[in-house]
């Protein structure tokens, strides 16, 4: 979901104008009767990733649910890369097509709402904080919600669910009590069981976040992740993360000659015992797996006191779309609280909900209460702060000296 798109954008900067052509009033959500009004009779073009199975079957169910209630067809475009919607609004900015665009919805976040906040591709901002079913959003405790990988969201997208760096391991080899509860103690550990850990090579998008995390627990100063890198100094600030994987890399599974191929080769290697602790982004991924039987009874998640890597993702809306009303009853249906309970539930797709419950009313509470989340999974109050992303600037940097660094030897 996070492949640049500087190439294509510098291409046809040249041809934007960067402030959006007059065009006809955009709906107001605070007028939200008008809103259904409009939004009765639109199809809404939602382009969302469509690699699972569960998922696409969570879009057409909540499809389904808008046709029936409120007259508005869905049709999922579905995506092997976000981008390439992000593309398509570039190009009809390019050529003029200010209104009737293509994609009206967009689940999105990183690298790509920054490209779109910059190129003035969404629709105007503040739309988000006047959604109906805004006043069960937990704004106030998920920071991940108004600032996306450090970039101020602005009311441009509308959370839809959160995700979570969280360890898995087997306590019939791995006792809980011998767990770690920092990168540095992650060290120690594959240090002392050599051949036991590792994690895919980047740009793999979990190996990735594995460097980040790394890079947010050692960087000497941290606030220079909040803003784009200072070419001059990357090098210096860098240093620290480099140096823990130096270190790292002789203890890993194959001494780091070979990485696992993704999530789903870690968890297969779990599976089979040649590793002992592995992680996801996904607090439910460990139960959905043992559910699956993909993996034994015995695995269960731990995540460290300080904090983990967290991140949330958002729906938005092009400047131009044809059914932006449509689009508003759409992405308001997604944080209400029937339909993010659904989507928390382990069984539909266990994707960690972006409400607060102390928002929500004693039967809408008790819908999550309901849930079972599933042996190995970590309730909320468990999975410890939610590490801000780097801003996405660092990622293209650290993958790029990764390569040079580690990825010739494979």
């Amino acid at each position: 979901m996070l492949k640049s798109l500087s190439v294509l954008a510098g291409a046809l900067t040249a041809a934007l104008v960067l402030t959006p052509a007059a065009q006809a009033a955009d709906p107001d959500p605070r007028d939200w009767d008008a809103v259904l009004e409009e939004a009765r009779g639109q199809t809404v073009y939602f382009n969302a990733w469509g690699g699972s199975e569960n998922i696409n079957s969570y879009i057409d169910w909540a499809g389904a649910t808008l046709k029936d209630r409120f007259g508005v067809d869905v049709v999922h475009v579905k995506l092997d890369d976000t981008a390439n919607a992000v593309a398509k609004v570039l190009a009809e900015k390019a050529a003029g097509k200010n209104e009737g665009g293509s994609v009206d919805l967009i689940w999105i976040n990183g690298e790509n709402f920054a490209s779109m906040k910059r190129q003035n591709l969404l629709m105007a901002p503040d739309w988000t904080t006047r959604l109906p079913n805004w006043a069960y959003v937990d704004h106030e405790n998920k920071p991940t919600i108004l600032t996306d990988f450090t970039i101020a969201t602005d009311g441009l997208e509308s959370p839809w669910g959160g995700a979570k760096m969280v360890f898995f391991h087997d306590i019939a080899r791995t006792p809980a009590d011998s767990v770690p509860n920092s990168s540095a103690e992650l060290l120690d550990w594959a240090q002392r069981n050599p051949g036991r850990f590792s994690y895919p090579q980047p740009p793999d998008f979990i190996g990735s976040s594995f460097l980040k995390q790394v890079l947010l627990e050692t960087i000497t100063d941290k606030s220079k992740l909040r803003k784009p890198v200072n070419e001059a100094r990357f090098a210096e600030d860098a240093v620290p993360l480099f140096a823990y994987l130096d270190k790292l890399h002789p203890s890993l599974w194959r001494s780091g000659k070979a990485y696992p191929q993704n999530y789903p080769d870690m968890k297969q290697k779990l599976a089979d015992g040649e590793l002992d602790i592995i992680f996801a982004f996904n607090p439910s991924e460990a139960s959905a797996g043992i559910a699956a039987g993909e993996l034994p009874d015995t695995v269960r998640s731990f995540t460290y006191d300080k904090g983990t890597l967290g991140n949330t993702h958002f729906v938005a809306i092009p400047y131009n779309a044809a059914a932006k009303a449509g689009a508003l009853v759409l992405a308001n249906f997604l944080i209400s609280p029937e339909a993010q309970a659904r989507k928390q539930d382990p069984a539909i797709w266990g994707d960690p909900t972006v409400l607060s419950m102390n928002k929500l009313s004693a039967q809408d509470r008790a819908a999550f209460d309901a849930l079972d989340l599933g042996i190995a999974t970590l309730k909320p109050d468990e999975l410890g702060p939610a590490l801000d992303e780097p801003h996405p600037d660092w990622m293209e940097h650290i993958e790029g000296e990764w390569l040079r660094r580690y990825g010739a030897a494979n």
